[in-house]
């Protein structure tokens, strides 16, 4: 069956997606996710937001771009954090929902887990809706617990005294800083490795990489985007993925992580941090709970193959999939 011949409707077409289409797709996205929650405006919905721009920067060659009649409808991005994967925004223009536009985006994004030899991947999606989850269990994804977003105002505190910041590590010594945090995401699944959201951060501006004790052989890092522009938004301080090394002390160390991020975000002069955590790492959600963290929204992340990966009781690990 040719795309033409699909349902009896347009052809769709799927290819990269270029530099000139990311205002399209910007447009797209938020349209599409302002319809589906009911915004007032849809247009506007996360204006103050970068999912796009940054995410397309930080591997052209994983951005996906749909299209009917050569207009842009839909588009989808992939993440490669080592041996893990996972993909979106995927948004689909909402005068084409319905029409098959996602499932022809998620095809190449599996090719891409292929080529990338990812053992487990997954996404974030709305738990509320059967439609949702019906499409990606189309596609061997299966839903586990839910994923807490959660949120704390941000306060002068005291920075723990061993937290230092990835822009402040000179030139020369950040791919050893790189190579430390690769071993430690290790230790939470085999191959795990931020990399690239560390990275980005810096390369972009996005905001930075938060260090806990030697860097060398740190006790923590997280990854956090700094206000408009970047996927936290005005005002906010948004925690990409942060992760305290697992084993005895753990807890503590967590807790001087979420520390370290509060006084990032305190330094930018933000006043909300934001952080999204599995469920099914329940200490780490019993720990935000007791810092003052409240849930704002909330979803569930689905796994392919249906396993917990690094989603499981005893690690101390902020993430969320969006």
């Amino acid at each position: 069956m040719t795309d033409g011949q699909r349902a009896g409707r347009a052809e769709i077409e799927v290819r990269a997606l270029g530099e000139p289409d990311l205002p399209a797709a910007t447009r797209i996205m938020q349209r599409a996710f302002g319809a589906f929650l009911g915004a007032a405006d849809p247009a506007r919905f996360m204006a103050d937001r970068n999912f796009v721009r940054s995410r397309w920067r930080a591997d052209p060659a994983a951005a996906l771009a749909a299209l009917v009649d050569g207009d842009v409808v839909g588009s989808n991005f992939a993440t490669r954090w080592g041996s893990v994967g996972c993909f979106g925004p995927l948004t689909v223009a909402p005068d084409h929902w319905d029409r098959g536009v996602a499932s022809r985006l998620l095809e190449p994004t599996l090719d891409l887990f292929a080529a990338w030899d990812v053992t487990h991947a997954g996404l974030f999606t709305f738990s509320h809706s059967p439609k949702h989850v019906g499409l990606y269990q189309k596609f061997g994804f299966w839903p586990r617990y839910l994923t807490a977003v959660m949120t704390k105002p941000v306060s002068e505190a005291p920075e723990p005294a061993d937290a230092r910041l990835y822009s402040r590590i000179a030139p020369a010594d950040r791919p050893a800083v790189r190579d430390a945090c690769r071993r430690l995401s290790a230790m939470l699944y085999d191959g795990l490795d931020l990399e690239r959201e560390v990275t980005a951060a810096e390369a972009q501006s996005l905001g930075d990489t938060v260090l806990l004790g030697d860097p060398g052989r740190p006790d923590g890092f997280a990854v956090c985007h700094c206000g408009a522009g970047t996927e936290a938004g005005a005002g906010r301080c948004y925690v990409k993925f942060g992760a305290a090394r697992p084993g005895p002390g753990a807890a503590d160390r967590f807790e001087r992580l979420v520390a370290a991020c509060l006084r990032l975000a305190a330094s930018r002069r933000l006043a909300h941090l934001d952080a999204g955590v599995s469920l099914a790492r329940v200490e780490a959600y019993r720990a935000l709970r007791a810092a003052g963290f409240r849930t704002v929204i909330q979803g569930v992340c689905m796994h392919r193959p249906h396993e917990p990966g690094y989603h499981r009781a005893g690690l101390f690990v902020i993430d969320d999939w969006r």
